[in-house]
């Protein structure tokens, strides 16, 4: 299960990558209208493509950073839950508990 944070953060890296794609569209389109030839065109498209591919790449490094915030920032890790198997000792007092109170 993902942890608030990172969650969030992968939400913020999203929304990022996005605003880069639709960026990419927009100078297209601009470049496109502009340009004279179909050549011109065809290398608007691929520029476009090469902005989505890099916006997406940038998602997947920061989504994997993120993932290694949460993995490295955790809780170290304990034997606290981990079964104690069988002991000389046991867990109560051999007397049993005293009700009496202490002076």
């Amino acid at each position: 299960m993902q942890s608030a944070k990172e969650k969030i953060s992968n939400l913020a890296s999203a929304a990022k990558e996005k605003v880069e794609t639709y960026k990419a569209k927009t100078e297209e389109k601009v470049e496109k209208m502009t340009a004279r030839t179909e050549e011109e065109k065809r290398i608007a498209e691929e520029k476009r493509r090469a902005r989505e591919a890099e916006a997406k790449m940038k998602l997947h490094e920061s989504k994997a950073e993120h993932e290694a915030d949460k993995l490295t920032t955790g809780a170290p890790a304990t034997d606290a839950g981990a079964p104690m198997g069988r002991t000389a000792v046991p867990a109560y007092p051999l007397g049993g508990y005293s009700t009496r109170k202490l002076p």
